[in-house]
This record gives structure tokens, C-alpha cells and sequence, in this order.
């Protein structure tokens, strides 16, 4: 790290070679906070530190962080957009644009490497000789494709290994059932499994005219020989078939190409881009990304990350993508998508006809998604962000954004437990959580309680921040490095003192609250600064409050009812070297109570299965040491 803190941008500036390649900007705690390809590094770094060049608030605010950068150069411009690619899906930085959410799609697998095929359900792609069919955006879709041809052509599930295997396994149940033509009995040609394999080949190709054909044939030629049972099997595979095929509720009759259709909408920092999938020219599925944007960034510069992101991890690239408008960066991502194929790939502007009649459809598609997405955010800005902002309102506090509570559990003293609870920006924040069990405090003493419980919390944070500014890392806070913004203690007065006098010993000034409950321990009102500050239970302060104490008081309960689990599960028999829980089992198996077990000679204890000397000697001395201690504890090891 000596050389990056040492790390002059100016000088580093002058060394850029004129090449292309991927530049790699760091923070001054080395986090990778943007990564870029440029035709000419030299050309492109700079730009971003020259005051006259204007990238937009965003980038402006990136440059600020930069502390150091880094490059790779390449051989080609195609080469700097696969690097990208790679160190962008492995890092994640943070101005970079980026994917809110990577997916993984069905598709159906034909193992073509095997002498005798399969048809399987896979999330992942592999460079071997296999046919994928996708990707779909239904699991269960595709699941009711596999069972259809399942019952259609008999093919095989088990795993196998033919020829190796046959006649050395009975055949299983699906033979039975007629489900599977048999491989395992040597009594199919390969030849004769491929026209099955071939079949249902074809049938996912989109070719479902022949098997209804077959199907009805087969159906009514059961019906005239009177074999009614065989008929109904026919007639359901029949109305399988046929809603199957009207799944697919739109065909391009001029095409039959693989295809992905892609469209954008945008608003501000949002965008969504919807994507629809046609396969053999038709269309078997759609989705649609959310992606994380800068106000000035535009639509064209979002799709190309998009592409890049998207195509990078997903196998099945089509022949053609179309596009509402040209890239900046069309060659070189045509070439780089072909490179990914094998073959070409096109990125298509349609114009006019069926083509653009998607496009448009899919940007629809696409606003319709970000409308109704910006509405959800609304109503979840109003659960989250507005309600902390009518608390800080009631509480006359300027801003909140993190808020901590904390609840007490125990049963008349026994094991008694403290709990964390942290929210932010109206959210729970549960890798923030904490649990506490008591050091000091024993019996009912609540005030007690949460009195060592916010001290050992605050006290644990001050240390730790102590520790990080020796180290020069200040910024570097974790979840009791930071305090929160106002403090929730689940009870009146006398909670919010017990809290009040902890801060003050350690000299912290966080405003603290009481949440205020009824007689029938629901939420009333808050008690802040001596005083009762009474709420509208239908306003989303009032509610966000309620979660928070019943969220303290779940997290309490849950971990005083796991402690008590164990404790319940105890035996002494546990605190004795040399016996686990294979030794325990069969002394308790042998033995019905303690006095039994005390009973038992050395040697007797010795001959119980699994044990050993040395063991029975610890067990003996132990028994015959600790009368008084066993004598209450023998309900735990019954």
C-alpha cells in the first residue's frame, strides 16, 4: 500500500501509454470504485481530471474519492471490453452502471454426448455436446415441458451410464409404468432411442403439429378398439400438447431465428430495460432489469452496459438483437457477442413491420414496469423515509437515518438475554443486529439488564473507534462503530433514564425515546424529553415505531428460547471428558436413571457399548464425587 499512498495523479497522468486497455480507479482504502476501457488510455484517464471536461455530478463526485489508479493494457479495443466485462462482474463498483439483480434462467438440456440422451432441467451452460433449448423465465414452465415429453417418448432420467450398465440394475419403477422405454434391459437400439431423442428434439423446436396429429390418431384408434383407459391417457397428453402451444402467444411467421428483443425506459437515475426472448420465431418468454444509472447518462450508454453485463453470463447468445437506436459502440460489441457465439451476431435497428412492432411493445413494456416500480418506491418511501422524518418532526429533531432499540427477555431471571435491533433509513438492517447474554445480572432485574447490555454495546463501539483512529481508519465503521441517531428504549420513563445514565457515564449525547405501550402491551405513545408525546396510530410513524417493538422483542424471545433449548438438552454427562454424544446415547440406553448409573461398578460402566476405561474412570470418579450436583440434575439425563 506504501506505493499507493505515495501516489502522485499528475505524474501518473504523464506515464499513460497511448494503447488501449482498462483503467482501474481505487479510494484511499483500495476499494475499486469505477472501471472503464478506453481506445487510448492515455486520452480517456485524463479526461476526467481536466476541470473543463464534464461528466456529470455523479463522475464529478467519483473523481473527488480517486486516491489512485491502475491500468491493464490490451492488445485490442475488443480485448479491453471482454477485461472490462470480467473485473466489472467480479467487482461490482460502485459508480459503475450496474444490474440491481443477476438472474439465472431455466433451459432444457438434451445430453447429446450420451449414447442413450436425456432431457434435463439446467440453470447452467457447458461447452459440451449437449442441446440447450432457452432460457425460459418459468422453472415451472419448463419442469411441465420436461414431464410432457417425459410421457410423450418415454425417454430415460436415471444417470446411469450406458452401455456400460446394461442388465446389471432391475428396472426401475418408471419401466413399470411404461414411462421409460427400458434402456437398462439392453433392449432398445440406439437407433431406434435416437428417433425418440429426435422427437422430442423436434417438438421443442416448436414442430407440435406432428405429435398432436399422432395423439389424436392414437386417441380415437383406442376408442374404436373400446380401450377406453388408453383413449383418456391420449386425450390428456392431447390438452397437455395443446396448452403448451398456446403458451406461445406470439409468432413471427417470416422468421424463425433466434432473436432477443431489447428496450429501454428512463427516468432520471432509473431505468428499466425489458427484454423479450424469441426462439425459433416465437415468443417464449420476457423479462425485465432494473439498472442503477446516473442522472446525465443516456439511454444508449445504458443499454451498451447492459448488454455487456447481461450477454457476459448468459450462454444462449441469439443471432440477433434488436435495438431501439444505434450504440457508440456497435462494431466493436457485434464482434465481441460473435467472438462469445462462434458465429455472427447482429445488433438490428428494425424500422418498420412486425420488427418494430416489438421494439415498440417491449419500450412499452418497459414504462409500464418503471411506472409501476417508481409507484412501489413511493409507497416504500412512505413506510420508510417519511415515517422517520414525522418521528424526527414529533421529537423536534433535525434528521434520522439510524435508529436503535433494545428489549430484555428472560423467565423469572432464568438465563436472562438482551437484544439490538437496528433500523436505517426505516428498514431493519439485521447484520447490525446484536445479542447480548448477561455477565453481571442475575433474577428478574430488567433495569439491571438493559443497563450492562447498552453499556457493554457503547462502550464496545468507543473502543473500536479508538482502535481505528490509531490506525487511521476512521472511516472505515462497522455496526458498533456506529451510533445511531436516536436511541428506542421498548418502555416509559424508567428504561429511557437507565439509558440516559449509561450515555452519561460514557459521555455520549444520543437523544433517547421510550416507546410508550398500553395496558394491553400495544403501542401508545412516545416519552421523550419528560414528556408523553402522544401519536396518530394510522400515520406510518406510528407503525414504523410498532415494527421496531415487535421486532426487539422477536429477536429477544428467539435467541432466550434457543439458549433455553439447550440448556433443556443438557446433560452432565456433557461436562465429562471422554464421552460425546455416542457414549451419552448408550450410557442413557443402558442406564434408566442417575442412581442406576451410580450403582454400576467401574467395570460395568466400562462394558457399556463404545465406552473405554479411561472414559468409565472419569464417569466413576465423577458420580461418586458430585452426589449433591447429580441428584438435581438427573431430569435432564432421563
Amino acid at each position: 500500500m506504501e506505493a499507493e499512498r505515495n501516489f502522485s495523479i499528475e505524474e501518473e497522468l504523464t506515464k499513460l501509454p497511448d494503447s488501449p486497455g482498462v483503467y482501474i480507479m481505487h479510494d484511499k482504502n483500495d476499494v475499486i470504485i469505477y472501471i472503464g476501457k478506453a481506445l487510448s488510455l492515455r486520452h480517456r484517464v485524463r479526461q476526467y481530471f481536466q476541470p473543463s471536461h464534464d461528466e456529470g455530478i455523479k463522475k464529478a463526485q467519483m473523481v473527488r474519492q480517486i486516491a489512485y489508479f491502475e491500468y491493464i493494457v490490451t492488445d485490442s479495443e475488443l480485448e479491453a471490453l471482454i477485461l472490462e466485462c470480467n473485473l466489472i462482474k467480479e467487482h461490482r463498483p460502485k459508480y459503475n452502471t450496474m444490474l440491481r439483480d443477476d438472474k439465472t434462467y431455466p433451459y432444457i438440456k438434451v445430453t447429446l454426448g450420451e449414447a442413450y440422451p436425456r432431457v434435463l432441467f439446467s440453470r447452467q451452460i457447458k461447452k459440451d455436446k449437449s442441446k440447450y433449448y432457452g432460457p425460459f423465465t418459468s422453472a415451472t414452465a419448463v419442469k411441465d415441458t420436461i414431464d410432457l415429453i417425459q410421457k410423450l417418448y418415454h425417454l430415460r432420467t436415471c444417470n446411469q451410464k450406458f452401455p456400460d450398465n446394461f442388465g446389471k440394475n432391475r428396472p426401475c419403477l418408471n419401466y413399470h409404468m411404461r414411462q421409460c422405454q427400458g434402456v437398462c434391459t439392453g433392449q432398445i437400439s440406439q437407433e431406434e432411442y435416437a428417433k425418440s431423442v429426435q422427437g422430442a428434439m423436434d417438438f421443442l423446436g416448436g414442430a407440435y403439429q406432428p405429435v398432436l396429429h399422432m395423439l389424436e390418431d392414437k386417441m380415437n384408434q383406442a376408442a374404436q378398439a373400446m380401450e377406453f383407459e388408453k383413449a383418456a391417457e391420449y386425450r390428456d397428453l392431447l390438452q397437455s400438447v395443446r396448452s403448451c402451444v398456446q403458451k406461445q402467444k406470439m409468432t413471427d411467421a417470416g422468421q424463425t431465428d433466434d432473436k432477443d428483443i431489447v428496450a429501454i425506459a428512463q427516468e432520471g437515475e432509473d431505468a428499466v430495460i425489458q427484454v423479450f426472448f424469441i426462439r425459433g420465431g416465437k415468443l417464449i418468454g420476457r423479462d425485465h432489469f432494473f439498472m442503477n444509472v446516473r442522472m446525465e447518462e443516456c439511454p444508449e450508454e445504458v443499454v451498451t452496459r447492459f448488454i455487456q453485463q447481461f450477454y457476459a453470463g448468459t450462454p444462449v447468445i441469439p443471432k440477433e438483437i434488436h435495438l431501439q437506436q444505434p450504440l457508440a459502440d456497435q462494431a466493436i460489441i457485434e464482434e465481441w457477442l460473435s467472438a462469445k457465439k462462434g458465429q455472427k451476431v447482429y445488433l438490428r435497428i428494425p424500422q418498420k413491420g412486425m420488427k418494430n412492432k416489438l421494439v415498440d411493445l417491449a419500450c412499452r413494456n418497459a414504462k409500464m414496469v418503471l411506472q409501476q416500480d417508481r409507484e412501489r418506491i413511493k409507497k416504500e418511501e412512505g413506510r420508510t423515509i417519511g415515517a422517520l422524518k414525522e418521528i424526527a418532526s414529533l421529537l423536534q429533531l433535525e434528521g434520522i437515518s439510524r435508529m436503535e432499540a433494545y428489549d430484555i427477555s428472560n423467565i423469572n431471571g432464568f438465563q436472562t438475554v438482551g437484544s439490538m435491533i437496528v433500523f436505517e433509513k426505516g428498514r431493519p438492517l439485521r447484520s447490525d443486529y446484536r445479542k447480548f447474554k448477561l455477565k453481571t445480572v442475575t433474577g428478574p432485574d430488567d433495569y439491571g439488564a438493559m443497563r450492562e447490555v447498552l453499556t457493554r454495546r457503547f462502550s464496545h463501539g468507543l473502543r473500536e473507534r479508538a482502535e481505528l483512529r490509531e490506525r487511521g481508519e476512521d472511516d472505515a465503521l462497522g455496526s458498533f462503530t456506529r451510533f445511531p441517531d436516536v436511541i428506542m428504549m421498548d418502555g416509559g420513563k424508567g428504561q429511557v433514564n437507565i439509558c440516559k445514565e449509561v450515555l452519561e457515564e460514557l459521555h455520549l449525547a444520543i437523544p433517547v425515546c421510550g416507546m410508550v405501550k398500553d395496558d394491553h402491551h400495544r403501542t401508545r405513545a412516545l416519552y421523550f424529553e419528560n414528556e408523553e408525546i402522544p401519536m396518530d396510530k394510522s400515520s406510518a410513524g406510528f407503525h414504523l415505531i410498532t415494527r421496531m417493538q415487535d421486532e426487539a422483542h422477536r429477536f429477544a424471545i428467539e435467541y432466550h428460547r434457543s439458549l433455553r433449548g439447550k440448556s433443556q438438552t443438557h446433560s452432565f454427562l456433557d461436562d465429562i471428558e471422554g464421552i460425546g454424544p455416542a457414549r451419552r446415547k448408550a450410557l442413557m440406553k443402558r442406564y434408566d436413571s442417575v442412581d442406576a448409573m451410580r450403582q454400576a461398578s467401574l467395570e460395568e460402566l466400562a462394558q457399556t457399548p463404545s465406552m473405554d476405561l479411561r472414559a468409565a474412570q472419569n464417569l466413576y470418579d465423577y458420580l461418586h464425587d458430585t452426589n449433591t450436583v447429580l441428584q438435581t440434575q438427573e431430569n435432564a439425563v432421563q
